[in-house]
C-alpha cells in the first residue's frame, strides 16, 4: 500500500481550476444585525437533509462579516436566476451598499430576501463547522419560497454560464 503524504502542498491555482470544473448555482446569503443588512454571493450551496430540513453553504475566513454572519439569528438563501448576474456581482464586492437598488423584501424571521429568486429559503442556525480557510454553515429551513420562474445562475471555470435548452419528446 502506498503511504499518502497528507502535507504535501497542492498549487492553489491548479486546485482552483480543477474544483471549477465542477458546474455550480449561484445564491446569496442575507441575513440582518444592529449594525443593518449583510449579504454576500455564494456558489458552494447544497442541500443536507430532508428530515430535518437542511442546507448548506462555506463562507471564507477572510469574509469581512463573517464575525456578523456567524452570530446571526436568521439568514435567508436566494437562489439566482439567469438574468441576475449583476446581483451577484454586487453582493461578491466588499465596500458598498449591496442594498440599495436591490428588492428585498423582510423574511417571515426578519432577515432579508430577495423579492424575486428561483427559490428563496429562509434559515436559522443549525451548526457551524471548521472547513480549514472556509466556516461550514448548516442552516435548518424554516421556509421557503419558489416563485421565480426562468433558468438558474450558473457559473463554471469562472464565467458565468447559461443552461442549455433540453429537448422535449414529441
Amino acid at each position: 500500500m502506498t503511504a499518502i503524504d497528507l502535507d504535501a502542498r497542492l498549487d492553489p491555482r491548479e486546485l482552483r481550476n480543477a474544483l471549477g470544473r465542477f458546474a455550480t448555482g449561484i445564491a446569496v446569503v442575507m441575513a440582518k444585525d444592529s449594525e443593518g443588512p449583510m449579504g454576500v454571493t455564494v456558489n458552494s450551496f447544497s442541500a443536507v437533509s430532508l428530515d430535518p430540513p437542511l442546507i448548506l453553504f462555506c463562507m471564507a475566513r477572510s469574509l469581512h462579516s463573517l464575525e456578523r454572519l456567524e452570530k446571526a439569528k436568521a439568514y435567508s438563501v436566494n437562489i439566482l436566476l439567469e438574468h441576475q448576474k449583476e446581483i451577484s456581482n454586487r453582493f461578491a464586492r466588499a465596500g458598498e451598499d449591496k442594498f440599495a437598488d436591490t428588492p428585498c423584501a423582510d423574511g417571515r424571521l426578519g432577515e432579508p430576501r430577495l423579492e424575486s429568486a428561483h427559490a428563496v429559503f429562509e434559515c436559522v442556525p443549525y451548526a457551524h463547522y471548521d472547513g480549514g480557510d472556509h466556516v461550514i454553515f448548516v442552516g435548518r429551513v424554516v421556509h421557503m419560497h419558489t416563485d421565480g420562474e426562468g433558468d438558474p445562475l450558473l457559473y463554471y471555470r469562472g464565467s458565468y454560464r447559461l443552461l442549455a435548452s433540453l429537448m422535449q419528446d414529441s
